[in-house]
């Protein structure tokens, strides 16, 4: 019998999430039966969309996570020992170990040559959503403006150097002198640490002739001065709010109506899922660009499964650089 290791949520999060709100417990699994096969977790995602769809756990349940998983035991000949799955972004969720079978997790088919744990990177989730949240929903042309904020994230640091590819000029917004530069590291033409400017000052001096992009990771008032900056006809990809997860009651901010009407703005939200039928020409172009050196992310890494939380509270303190793993 195998003792398997999960994380699950002790009691519903009020503000920020605390060390309390989320339990380690360990289970014994069942001896896998015909068909199935035991995987053993290698690389697990954390991901700031955890915290926004906590509303959907209930007490008791396992925390949400994506994971790249090894067979470890198997009476599947399909899933052989050694074979490497990946589990569904919401799915299997933080688990040291786990049963499963043929349609619950899948078979992963990564390129030797790119990383094992960008499959949860430049070809996973943050990947995509980069890739469709600006490339489809911002419809760049060469030479417009773009404005990524949580620029040194996963997503934000893929948008940037995206954006860069499709000719645009680049302004990136991070938390840090450090993430400044970090993303003057990978070609964006500027770069800011937000919290050490007058931000509506910044834009009018590092976007003169204002936005036609803005790839939003953050909302809140942030994104109510950026507002005023896009151009008529500008877009916006709304793709986070970070910085509403953890507060109590939301912000209160000016309305955005008639900036939207007058100055004709699309302004879209979206889930990378809505876009899953497309992903094999996402994962074409950015393995694509990765091979050729066009694109780079770092990994924040975490050791050891029972440090999840660790790993899932730096998300909301800025710790970490590019995508947040932790590793077992």
């Amino acid at each position: 019998m195998v003792k398997a290791k999960r994380f699950i949520l002790a009691k519903q999060f009020d503000g920020f999430p605390k060390d309390s709100d989320i339990q380690l417990v360990e289970v014994e699994l069942p001896e896998i039966k015909d068909g199935e096969f035991l995987c053993e977790a290698v690389y697990l995602s954390v991901d700031p969309y955890m915290r926004a769809f906590s509303f959907s756990l209930k007490e008791g349940d396992v925390m949400y996570g994506q994971q790249v998983a090894k067979v470890i035991e198997t009476k599947n000949a399909d899933y052989p020992v050694g074979t490497h799955v990946i589990t569904e972004v919401i799915g299997l969720g933080w688990r040291s170990h786990f049963v499963s079978s043929e349609g619950v997790v899948t078979k992963l088919d990564h390129p030797e040559e790119i990383p094992l744990s960008q499959a949860m990177g430049v070809l996973g989730m943050v990947g995509m959503t980069a890739y469709f949240g600006f490339v489809d929903i911002c419809q760049p042309k060469e030479g417009e403006t773009v404005v990524v904020n949580g620029a040194a994230g996963a997503v934000g640091s893929l948008v940037g150097q995206i954006a860069k590819i499709k000719g645009c000029r680049v302004v990136g917004f991070a938390g840090s002198d450090d993430k400044v530069k970090y993303l003057k590291s990978l070609g964006f033409d500027e770069a800011f640490n937000y919290k050490t400017i007058d931000l509506d000052e910044t834009l009018k001096k590092a976007a003169p002739n204002g936005v036609d992009i803005y790839f939003d990771n953050v909302g809140g008032k942030f994104s109510s001065i950026v507002r005023n900056h896009v151009n008529k006809y500008g877009r916006i990809s709304q793709c986070g709010f970070i910085s509403q997860y953890n507060l109590k009651e939301p912000d209160m901010l000016p309305c955005f109506d008639s900036v939207m009407v007058f100055k004709e703005i699309k302004c879209q939200g979206f889930l990378a899922e809505s876009f899953s039928d497309r992903y094999p020409e996402g994962k074409k172009f950015m393995a694509e660009w990765y091979l050729k050196g066009k694109l780079k992310l770092d990994e924040h890494i975490t050791e050891g499964f029972e440090n999840m939380k660790k790993a899932f509270f730096e998300l909301f303190t800025g710790a970490n650089t590019g995508k947040a793993l932790v590793t077992v």
